[in-house]
């Protein structure tokens, strides 16, 4: 080590973790050394740049809370959040993808019947969500479970919401023996990511905007089947090729059909005009 140049530094670096106790750790630290390195030489930082990249590091972490996470803010807005999803949840054709989770899931989401509806009172255009849950086969999978979230209608979520008391636009409902399931809600928006901290600068930097396009959150599960943690996308939003955190999948976009007839909405307990959104779940075997 007392000859170091750019040509041995890395390897030198490499060579300090020889004595790793844990063979996955001393993996990763030496790839991350590694490319960390290269990167160092292919743009030829500067100190002022090491400096500013060591401020914005530490100001990314005085932004969370236990609230806030900036870090996987960060790591959603530079696509490595879903690298990572892609790599770990790779899905053979014709399975439900997967996409990303988010910071809105909560484990106490009350559940409801099949046509339930988790706006309750919310004003919103008027949505039913229906389809089934099916196996690769085509076969039903009955009584799985679908956990679902959305923001409301100015794409807000009731995380985000002060004055609210309890949950709100969330719910689990449980598909019927043959696999379908049917539930009410109300069109969702499409919505910023916070950008008021360092995340959001760096946004800017990059001429990026901070918006998700409008989208409704699914866990579907059941006994047997590898779980699948995804979106539905509404067809026609303005930024589902620019998502903020890269979470669109083609097949996951979905129409959000209208429908104007009085007597139709009467017949199925919503107001005029409404939505309907049709879509199938395909797990895989455990």
């Amino acid at each position: 080590m007392r000859n170091l140049t750019e040509a041995n530094l890395t390897e030198a670096v490499v060579a300090a973790m020889a004595g790793a106790k844990d063979a996955r750790t001393k993996e990763i630290l030496s790839g991350l050394v590694e490319h960390l390195h290269a990167f160092i030489r292919e743009v030829n930082l500067t100190e002022a740049e090491w400096l500013a990249g060591i401020q914005f590091l530490t100001a990314v972490g005085q932004k969370c809370d236990d609230k806030r996470q900036e870090f996987i803010l960060l790591s959603d807005t530079l696509g490595a959040t879903t690298m990572k999803d892609l790599i770990n949840h790779r899905k053979p054709p014709g399975v439900t993808e997967y996409t990303i989770l988010g910071p809105f899931h909560r484990t106490d989401a009350p559940e409801f019947p099949l046509m339930g509806n988790i706006a309750g009172d919310w004003l919103g255009e008027p949505v039913i969500v229906q389809g089934r849950v099916l196996t690769r086969d085509g076969s039903p999978i009955p009584k799985a479970a679908l956990d679902v979230w959305q923001s409301d209608a100015k794409g807000f979520y009731d995380l985000q919401m002060p004055d609210i008391e309890g949950t709100a636009l969330r719910g689990i409902f449980h598909a019927d023996a043959d696999g379908q399931f049917a539930f009410r809600t109300i069109k969702p928006a499409f919505y910023p990511i916070p950008y008021d901290g360092p995340v959001g600068q760096m946004l800017i930097a990059m001429g990026r905007h901070p918006y998700r396009p409008a989208h409704i959150h699914f866990i579907v599960s059941a006994e047997g089947h590898q779980p699948v943690t995804t979106e539905l996308f509404v067809e026609g939003d303005p930024y589902l090729d620019s998502d903020a955190v890269f979470g669109v999948r083609g097949s996951l976009v979905v129409p959000f059909v209208r429908h104007d007839a009085a007597d139709e909405a009467a017949r199925l307990n919503v107001p005029a005009p409404f939505y309907t959104v049709d879509y199938d779940f395909v797990l895989e075997p455990a």
